[in-house]
């Protein structure tokens, strides 16, 4: 899933590229992935694209008049960039938006269909509204130095009400980097590692940010899990340690960590076989 790294660099090389331009058609190709009802995508024709930003994971697309175009790519979404614009549909995509001899095509590999965007009218936040704050914010701050939640440190880190743009990738990567299990608490940490944790976090979503501001054009790759330096990476060793990196598979994700760094060499292989570490 794109998180917070790879919305940033993409929403900046759109500002370059679509910034100032009209857009002259915007061409719904999947119904589902649309989810507001007014206004309707043909009324964004003939709009100017003030500027491309981002909140959280969203793409924020802000027209001149204060409408907003939200894109929210979730796992499998990718967005390219098609010079010049083509009439066909490919398979899972979205939304074509055309602005001139330039479109931005959204689009979804996989079988799920989570990806979506919006069309929001001046001064109304949609998602935007519940979102915590960003990782570089003193309330983030506040809320790890200060929290007493008793959830997984994992789960509260992917919690985009809690801290807004981190995903299992980078919550993987900034775990390993404090050196705290996946599986701790914010109530069970001490002062100390709760610092450890901030800056942990920051520092590896500033590097993950450095790498991405490399990257050319839109964000089309079929995965981009190679990107992370833990996530994705079972089996491999720790780049801290050397111990071999473990994984733990939930229903609908995966936590990798390190069994030396992280959770003093205890290894849990199976959540279905063996007692959650504290």
């Amino acid at each position: 899933m794109p998180e917070l790294p790879e919305m940033q660099a993409l929403a900046e090389r759109l500002d370059t590229a679509v910034s100032s331009r009209t857009l002259t058609r915007a061409d719904l190709l999947g119904f589902s992935s649309l989810k507001t009802v007014a206004p309707g995508p043909g009324e964004l024709v003939g709009s100017t694209v003030a500027s491309i930003g981002r909140r959280g994971k969203y793409l924020v697309v802000a027209l001149q008049g204060g409408r907003r175009i939200l894109i929210h790519l979730s796992q499998g979404g990718r967005l390219d960039l098609e010079v010049p614009p083509k009439v066909t549909k490919p398979r899972g995509a979205l939304v074509r938006l055309v602005l001139g001899d330039l479109a931005l095509l959204v689009r979804e590999h996989g079988t799920q269909r989570k990806a979506g965007w919006w069309v929001l009218e001046a001064g109304d936040d949609g998602p935007l509204a519940t979102l915590g704050p960003e990782p570089d914010e003193a309330d983030f701050e506040t809320r790890i130095l200060s929290g007493d939640s008793t959830r997984h440190l994992h789960t509260v880190l992917r919690d985009q009400h809690f801290v807004a743009g981190v995903g299992r990738g980078y919550a993987d990567d900034s775990l390993n980097r404090a050196k705290l299990s996946p599986f701790a608490s914010l109530r069970g940490l001490a002062a100390e590692q709760r610092g450890v944790l901030v800056d942990a976090v920051r520092s590896v979503m500033a590097e993950a940010l450095e790498r991405e501001r490399r990257r050319e054009g839109g964000l089309s790759e079929p995965r981009l899990g190679e990107r992370f330096l833990v996530h994705n990476r079972a089996g491999q060793p720790c780049l801290q340690c050397a111990e071999t990196l473990r994984v733990v598979q939930f229903d609908s994700h995966e936590v990798v960590y390190c069994p030396r760094c992280q959770t003093k060499g205890r290894v849990l292989a199976d959540r279905r076989l063996s007692r959650l570490l504290r």
